[in-house]
């Protein structure tokens, strides 16, 4: 997969994300309308209001982790409600250990690492992002980790023995894209512990 093919993917990304993110969020003024006006009321009510949530949370994740990034800064407080939605509706819990605004392309690795890290943690577990000088890690722990060893073996080459699937494109798509901006990705694994440094 070269340059062309990562910005087809993010470009692809992007107009999906864009195109979803617009009625979903027709549909949660439309909830809040009725929620005011006292039309509908009771546990329907709030499954369909938590569905449309967890919706919008995971799109704007996805916008930034797949759609197409710049060096325009992401500040803390914006990458942390971002999170903070997702965890919501996860069984991951995430520390967001940057405490400056960000480059939206280096965000995008990190919420890509992340995504590997949680894919880990089936039973869940905690991530923790930190970048210090310029250097990122997501850390991942939990009691039970379901690692598949071909994905994080093979991850700083981004050549698998097997063919990815689409609940793991993050493993594909994070040492390309690092790749294309001169930067390299590190895997390691233990019982417990998944990094991944770039």
């Amino acid at each position: 997969m070269g340059d062309t093919n990562v910005n087809l993917a993010e470009l692809i990304g992007s107009r999906i994300c864009h195109d979803l993110i617009s009625p979903i969020g027709a549909i949660n003024n439309g909830l809040e309308l009725l929620e005011m006006v006292g039309t509908m009321q009771g546990p329907e009510m709030e499954l369909i209001s938590g569905s449309v949530g967890s919706a919008g949370a995971k799109i704007r994740f996805f916008r930034v982790a797949f759609g197409s990034a710049s060096d325009q800064p992401l500040g803390r407080a914006e990458v942390t409600e971002l999170l903070k939605d997702v965890e919501s509706v996860g069984r991951v819990r995430v520390n967001w250990n940057v405490t400056d605004a960000m480059p939206r392309n280096q965000v995008k690795l990190a919420f890509l690492a992340l995504m590997c890290c949680e894919s880990a943690m089936p039973l869940g577990g905690d991530v923790t992002v930190a970048n210090n000088g310029g250097s990122w890690t997501a850390t991942g722990v939990a009691d039970k980790l379901n690692i598949n060893a071909d994905l994080w073996k093979n991850l700083p080459k981004g050549q698998f023995a097997n063919k990815v699937t689409s609940a793991q494109v993050q493993f594909a798509l994070l040492p390309q894209t690092a790749a294309s901006m001169g930067r390299r990705v590190v895997a390691e694994t233990t019982s417990t512990r998944v990094a991944i440094r770039f």
